[in-house]
């Protein structure tokens, strides 16, 4: 049997022509995307949301490149199909296109990566056309974006009116005009969604962006219920792992304290006559 091949830019953009789905998970670490990529995902997004997710922060914008390049190597080392895209955070592509291209290029020489992902529209065209051109497959955020969603009003459903969506259907097409090759959209109404990925080439990926959109997005600790803390309401569930997890816990550490475990099969021990010979040595210190 054959391995099945690994999902490329090509196979993303045949899948959107074919309006065949895209499964999508945001996953951080080896054993994660590891089980994702076995489970036949297509794309696994090392996303900034790792910020909150894994390391207990309050937002995106406080992690920085060797936090996202050590977390992108792990995943990469784990999928062998899935097409692994690098978020790069806040302030690593925003001041300069120089500094953009070079940051985007660590995600792809030291982490493997296969594209990376820029928040943003029309401001953001200039970086996003220098890492094209510079042999980086690139995709956009449009719709919430995370790292200005102070800017935006805080975490909330955007385009709402249909200037607000003309305005993101105008920044897909420029993003699209300038070589990306796809697409997240975040919190956008469905009908908006749908009706811009109808005249994209290139493929979108939904969070919370509703069915019409070319993919599907969750974060992994969402999914298998692992983040109690705040379920998004675009949320579905398909485990509640947390509190199994807990309840291992508890009892391993009632076990522990009432030296339950560990059992003699837990143990390795060595012949009685290396112990006894151990305790005539130790008896002449």
């Amino acid at each position: 049997m054959t391995a099945e091949k690994a999902v490329t830019v090509q196979k993303l953009i045949e899948m959107h022509s074919k309006a065949e789905k895209i499964a999508a998970i945001a996953a951080f670490d080896y054993p994660t995307a590891l089980l994702a990529d076995r489970a036949g995902v297509e794309i696994v997004f090392v996303g900034d949301s790792l910020a909150m997710t894994v390391l207990g922060y309050t937002n995106t914008l406080q992690v920085g490149m060797e936090d996202m390049l050590l977390f992108a190597k792990a995943v990469r080392r784990a999928c062998k199909r899935a097409f692994v895209v690098g978020d790069m955070p806040y302030m690593s592509y925003q001041a300069s296109v120089e500094e953009a291209v070079r940051n985007a290029g660590r995600f792809m020489a030291e982490a493997g990566c296969d594209a990376v992902k820029m928040e943003g529209g029309k401001a953001i065209l200039p970086q996003i056309r220098a890492t094209v051109s510079a042999g980086i497959p690139t995709m956009g955020h449009l719709g919430l974006t995370p790292q200005s969603a102070a800017a935006q009003g805080g975490f909330k459903v955007q385009a709402r009116s249909a200037e607000a969506a003309m305005r993101l259907l105008e920044d897909a097409l420029a993003l699209e005009q300038a070589g990306v090759c796809g697409m997240s959209l975040e919190l956008v109404p469905a009908r908006i969604s749908a009706e811009v990925t109808n005249r994209l080439s290139v493929p979108t990926i939904s969070a919370g962006s509703g069915l019409g959109c070319s993919g599907q997005v969750i974060v992994y600790h969402d999914l298998v219920g692992l983040n109690e803390a705040f379920i998004p309401s675009h949320v579905k569930q398909y485990a509640k792992l947390a509190p199994t997890i807990e309840k291992a816990l508890h009892t391993f550490v009632e076990e522990v304290h009432h030296e339950a475990y560990p059992q003699p099969q837990h143990c390795v021990d060595v012949p009685d006559e290396v112990f006894n010979e151990f305790c005539d040595l130790a008896a002449t210190q």
